[in-house]
């Protein structure tokens, strides 16, 4: 089969990108589930639902493709409160999987060798998909046992399409984090809002950030209040202003820069120090 995706690379080369300029992005993933042989979706252990991509599973399942579900960031969630509360039966084969603490890796490649043997051909390609920041760069970084991916903390930091070589005959497809078609609305406020939850969107690009603060006090109640030390009883201004008294973010007038403190409040949510 020709490689439309561009050589492959191993060890700190430069990547080869596919023209971001010209390439649509959902053209880009079509053509990369076309090559692929398994694709792997990562998702965020804390919103498992939230940053499924339904629209590329179907695309994945109706072409008769294998289907990995990688539960990421694991570190940040109680996994068997997860596997009580959460119905996970219907995504299988998948693992929990923590970049950070470098755990999964093992179970990881024992999934992706086994599905391979499978496939009963000689070059097998492994797409990699999933929401912006979703952790894929640094998923791969881990199965290859070095940096070869681009990471950031940035949403969608990755521009371009990067393959790189697991092991012999295994290749990884990289990929920009895809938003879902249905949910590019403009100005629909429930998507940007859940866009700046699962960090698909960055906290620093939020224009009503105290509007996702108060939604994430409503989907965790004391979760907030409980990090930062403060008894807001589930009040979104007492919050805001006891905090950000505390780390001195005022205006003049010695009054709370509020969107600067739901910011910071978003930052730490997205940089994963706040633990569900």
């Amino acid at each position: 089969m020709a490689n439309t995706l561009g050589r492959a690379k191993s060890g700190r080369n430069k990547p080869d990108f596919m023209n971001k300029h010209r390439e649509a992005i959902p053209l880009m993933i079509n053509k990369i589930i076309d090559e692929a042989d398994i694709i792997l979706e990562i998702l965020d252990s804390r919103f498992i639902e939230k940053t499924r991509n339904v629209e590329i599973e179907q695309r994945v399942k109706k072409q008769g493709k294998k289907l990995i579900y990688v539960f990421n960031k694991a570190d940040l969630v109680d996994i068997d409160k997860i596997k009580r509360d959460v119905e996970l039966s219907d995504l299988k084969p998948s693992l929990f999987f923590s970049s950070k603490k470098r755990r999964g890796s093992g179970v990881l490649k024992k999934l992706i060798e086994i599905e391979a043997h499978r496939v009963e051909k000689e070059i097998i390609n492994i797409g990699v998909v999933g929401y912006p920041n979703s952790g894929k760069s640094s998923l791969i970084n881990l199965l290859i046992g070095k940096s070869v991916a681009r990471t950031s903390s940035e949403a969608g930091y990755t521009k371009g399409v990067q393959k790189i070589r697991i092991s012999r005959g295994l290749y990884l497809i990289d990929t920009p984090g895809i938003i879902p078609v249905s949910e590019k609305v403009y100005g629909n406020q429930s998507f940007m809002e859940k866009h700046l939850e699962i960090g698909a969107t960055t906290w620093d690009r939020a224009k009503s950030p105290d509007v996702v603060v108060l939604k994430l006090m409503q989907e965790y109640p004391g979760l907030l209040e409980k990090y930062y030390g403060i008894d807001a009883q589930g009040d979104i201004e007492i919050l805001i202003e006891h905090l950000g008294r505390k780390l001195h973010f005022l205006k003049k007038g010695a009054e709370v820069d509020e969107p600067r403190t739901a910011k910071k409040i978003l930052k730490d949510w997205q940089e994963g120090k706040i633990r569900v």
